[in-house]
């Protein structure tokens, strides 16, 4: 059932992104941007935890994900640091993934000839 639950909320997250893509008109680069401040939202208010509990896979791979990591080190550098932890957590929490990015999208380009 766990599986079940994971595709159904991944899957409702790509229809709300392709939605905002086709019937609210909006570019690739809003729709990801709403996406990410809608799971940054849910985790400030405190909501994408039991949304992630429920879900699974199904919450934390999608693009709403990023939000909550970012809000989410946020506040608990916050806790530990101060003010200071609001910035540094953002950058402890996700340079993992953004590093992970770069790097392979550059072993891409290295691999594949790019267009442009």
């Amino acid at each position: 059932m766990q599986y079940f639950w994971a595709f159904v909320v991944g899957g409702g997250v790509c229809v709300i992104g392709q939605f905002l893509l086709d019937v609210g008109r909006m570019t690739p680069a809003h729709t990801m941007s709403t996406l990410v401040v809608a799971g940054a939202v849910l985790d400030g208010i405190g909501w994408y935890e039991p949304f992630e509990d429920f879900a699974g896979a199904g919450a934390t791979v999608p693009i709403t994900s990023f939000g909550n990591a970012l809000v989410h080190g946020a506040l608990a550098e916050l806790e530990r640091d101060g003010y200071i932890g609001v910035i540094t957590g953002i950058f402890e929490v996700t340079s993992a993934g953004v590093s992970a990015a770069i790097i392979f999208s550059f072993i891409a380009a290295l691999v594949f000839k790019p267009k442009g």
